[in-house]
């Protein structure tokens, strides 16, 4: 490293560990039509495939429904507990069904499970009319919490996902939706509402009908990690999945859709699931307040500060985005004294392809009082005699 003047000194410090955060990803082939997987911490695309083209939910909508009664029992104005009457248009409904009874009362919670594990199209249009009175006012307030969680590509014209021409969604809309799920009804605050997803069986009158989400069965069940969310299927959509997985503390969050069959369905996202998990990993390099490095001091009441960053640096990424990425710290060194704990002293720079793509405040980790006068002039005079040439400096390490 070349030698500049004492106040200009350029230290940096390499380490080889990552690589491009979403260009591997393309590299990803799928038979589905439509796709878009995720990482759900940190929002990073490892799988698109025309995310934002037009699709159909089909049952897939419902995802949206359930959203709505997980947040009426979020804000109080629902419980579990509370019942709803089963109209003649909920129990007509065709497709999949939790065979309510015309005229009967079903419990929130009742319905909440008809819905997601057996994806009964009248137990969704009976919540839909519990909730707003009827299903096309219900399916204004689906439209309008798809409008405020961003999804900017989505209609909804009824609660099940049945058929219609105006309804339509897209990979990225639904990924949204499961994301935002997911983060805002979180099992550790609301154990009777997300929770219910991971359930393989649910039995209503008497009829016991299994979750159709494929990744929640099998001798690999467990090692999936699954636990949520929703399939759809209908002869213009194809087979499509909503599904979330956890391992390792680290979750994923998948958007399939467009497949020809049920197997395809099963087969395809468990083989991604496995894929993303094996080879996406979350790194975590550096913790709030770790010294990183250290700089020297100009004039102060300490030789070194600590250098560190306020918040913890944790980066999902790729083994091969891993191997082709690198760290850089850059300062002017020696630090003029005074310093105070948290004073940005220089930058960490997170670089892909010889290009910085990311810059974090790199900060004092303590506070350095000045030299008093007589040191300071001791110090001036040594440095006048001695010349810069003495001065302790850092060389940079790695490649």
């Amino acid at each position: 490293m070349k030698s500049r003047p004492i106040f200009s000194i350029y230290l940096a410090i390499i380490w080889l560990f990552s690589g491009a955060m979403n260009g591997y990803a393309q590299n990803i082939s799928t038979s589905a039509e439509y796709a878009l997987i995720t990482d759900f911490d940190s929002g990073l695309v490892i799988l698109d495939k025309d995310s934002d083209m037009p699709m159909k939910p089909a049952s897939m909508a419902k995802i949206m429904t359930i959203y709505i009664a997980f947040s009426r029992v979020a804000e109080g104005s629902l419980s579990l507990e509370d019942s709803f009457v089963i109209s003649e248009k909920a129990w007509k409904m065709g497709g999949s069904r939790s065979f309510l009874n015309a005229g009967a009362q079903y419990s929130l919670t009742e319905l909440l499970h008809g819905i997601i594990i057996q994806s009964g199209n009248d137990a969704a249009v009976a919540l839909a009319e519990g909730i707003s009175g009827s299903e096309e006012n219900f399916a204004n307030e689906m439209n309008a919490t798809a409008a405020r969680l961003g999804m900017k590509n989505t209609v909804f014209r009824n609660a099940t996902g049945w058929p219609h021409p105006e309804i339509t969604t897209s990979a990225r809309d639904l990924n949204i939706l499961a994301t935002s799920l997911i983060r805002d009804f979180p099992a550790s605050k609301y154990p009777d509402l997300y929770p219910i997803f991971s359930e393989t069986t649910y039995t209503l009158n008497d009829i016991k009908q299994g979750n159709r989400n494929p990744l929640l069965y099998g001798k690999n069940a467990n090692r999936n990690g699954a636990d949520g969310l929703k399939t759809g299927y209908t002869e213009e959509s194809g087979y499509g999945l909503v599904a979330s997985a956890i391992r390792n503390g680290q979750r994923i969050v998948m958007v399939l859709n467009g497949m020809s069959s049920k197997a395809e369905r099963a087969n395809e996202s468990r083989r991604l699931l496995d894929f993303v998990f094996r080879e996406y990993k979350k790194y975590e390099f550096f913790t709030a307040g770790e010294t990183i490095d250290e700089a020297n001091i100009w004039l102060g009441e300490q030789a070194k500060l600590p250098l560190v960053l306020s918040e913890p640096l944790h980066r999902v990424m790729s083994r091969v985005d891993r191997a082709n990425t690198r760290f850089q710290l850059n300062w002017q060194d020696p630090v003029p004294a005074p310093v105070t704990k948290g004073q940005q002293i220089g930058q960490l720079q997170l670089i892909q392809n010889d290009k910085v793509i990311e810059t974090v405040p790199l900060l004092a980790g303590n506070t350095v009082s000045e030299l008093g006068f007589l040191d300071r002039v001791g110090e001036a005079l040594k440095y006048i005699i001695l010349g810069a040439s003495n001065t302790n400096v850092n060389s940079p390490s790695g490649s």
